[in-house]
């Protein structure tokens, strides 16, 4: 029987050796090969990459083998690269299309397939719809045989980053920081940059080794903790993360304390429209922090909600000008740059507005929570049987349910699972209470996010939150 393959918000992935075989890698290449050559101009070929991951240098080739036996030129990165270097080239060279080998911040026995557009960026659903179209119908072109050039990829991608960001303000900085690439892709990027230009910083986790010991590569707590460490002993000012495929940031303030995503994102809107001024919209997914709505209202910006996965807010980003788009992930990216996310790119930013405002990044931090009203966020993943998983979304929808525990739900919203607004203290300025039930498209899991005015309440609110999911009757 044919395995079942189904694309979640990125692309496809699957666990290695049970989904993920050389034989599913071919049949999602041909799909993607099929996509090209009804859609796009396939003369302009593909760019493909991999991650650091369990054979994912093989899988790479097993596509480009693939995509070029379609007709469809194909061009290999020649070493591990992150995935917004592969998108960035395909936007750059005009090429059709890319593929990047990877399952970016999963367990080590993971691995997948990510799909990127013409324009640079996460495929958009309407695209994905074609190419999942094409797999179902089990699209294995042939044509006159391409060829397959090898060729290093990382090197235009970090020229280019290094321009985004204010190298020159970076590498007068005293501030000394701390990175992780966290055994993946990124792996001596930010050193590299960092050590050309003289600027302090100890790296930690740049070695080769799929099996990512101790850690899921995802730049949030606990896989930090060693960073959390290394930037408290080395008397560090940041420290800055990557993910598995460093298309995601994680960060670590002065005192060890981690320092999310939403807080990066916030910090780095801030700085965008107090400093750069530059023009454009606001883009968050539906399960962020709202402080970005404060902060995008105090500027006079229009600030637009989307449902999870960065590929809507690429799809925004074709649209219209788009400041800063980002998501709860880790996602940040921007629409004069790539419509992509990039971890690398963000870290070299968080590093500029340091420098820039001559603060630590904690102090960053602390001046949100003072103007903008405290702000705290949890997030809780419940791997749970499927038929919970979908009672517990059931019972949420449900309009007779208007409690949460001791919690009056004021008001839901169902952009992207159920977001309940919640009757809890907002300690003076700060966050109206929310959490979100979202149940995983591809992973038998539902996941709990909160936001509220303190910590504990969060705490309390995810408690709560999942005595409601394991209810029965």
């Amino acid at each position: 029987m044919t395995q079942q393959i189904k694309f979640g918000t990125d692309g496809w992935r699957g666990i290695i050796a049970d989904d993920f075989t050389f034989e599913n890698v071919r049949r999602v290449a041909g799909a993607i090969a099929s996509y090209v050559l009804k859609n796009e101009d396939a003369k302009r070929g593909l760019f493909i990459g991999y991650d650091t991951r369990f054979a994912s240098q093989h899988a790479a080739r097993v596509a480009a083998e693939v995509i070029a036996a379609a007709g469809i030129p194909v061009k290999l990165s020649n070493d591990y690269a992150p995935t917004p270097a592969i998108s960035y080239a395909v936007k750059t060279q005009a090429a059709a299309g890319g593929v990047m080998i990877t399952s970016s911040h999963n367990p080590w026995n993971w691995n997948g397939v990510k799909f990127k557009a013409k324009f640079g960026g996460s495929a958009t659903p309407a695209i994905m719809k074609k190419v999942e179209d094409e797999l179902h119908a089990e699209a294995m072109p042939n044509g006159r045989q391409a060829g397959i050039e090898e060729l290093d990829l990382k090197k235009a991608y970090i020229a280019a980053a290094c321009k985004f960001a204010d190298m020159e303000l970076i590498s007068r900085t005293k501030f000394k920081f701390a990175i992780d690439s966290m055994y993946g892709s990124g792996r001596g990027v930010l050193a590299g940059v960092f050590g050309d230009r003289g600027v302090q910083h100890v790296a930690i986790r740049q070695e080769l080794n799929p099996l990512f010991p101790g850690i899921n590569p995802e730049p949030i707590e606990p896989h930090v903790s060693l960073l959390q460490e290394t930037v408290v002993r080395e008397k560090c000012d940041a420290g800055l993360a990557t993910d598995g495929d460093a298309d995601r940031i994680g960060a670590v303030a002065e005192d060890g304390s981690f320092v999310d995503s939403h807080k990066i994102f916030c910090v780095l809107l801030r700085w965008l429209l107090e400093r750069k001024q530059w023009p454009g919209d606001v883009v968050r997914a539906f399960n962020t922090t709202r402080m970005l709505d404060r902060i995008a209202a105090k500027h006079g910006r229009k600030l637009h909600e989307c449902s999870i996965g960065f590929k809507h807010i690429a799809d925004l980003m074709m649209e219209q000008e788009i400041l800063i788009g980002g998501e709860e992930s880790g996602g940040i990216g921007y629409s004069r740059y790539l419509p992509e996310r990039d971890g690398v790119l963000n870290c070299l930013l968080l590093a500029n507005v340091m420098a820039e405002e001559q603060k630590p990044l904690g102090q960053l931090v602390a001046d949100l929570q003072r103007d903008f009203g405290p702000h705290y966020y949890g997030r809780r993943d419940l791997h749970i049987p499927d038929h919970v998983k979908q009672g517990a979304i059931q019972r949420a929808r449900d309009e007779r349910t208007n409690k949460l525990g001791s919690y009056a739900v004021l008001k839901k919203e169902h952009m992207d699972g159920v977001k309940f607004f919640l009757d809890a203290p907002i300690n003076g300025n700060g966050a109206e209470a929310w959490v979100l039930f979202r149940a995983s498209g591809t992973e038998p899991l539902l996941r709990l996010y909160a936001e509220a005015s303190s910590p504990a309440l969060v705490e309390q609110i995810l408690t709560t939150g999942e005595s409601f999911v394991h209810q029965t009757g």
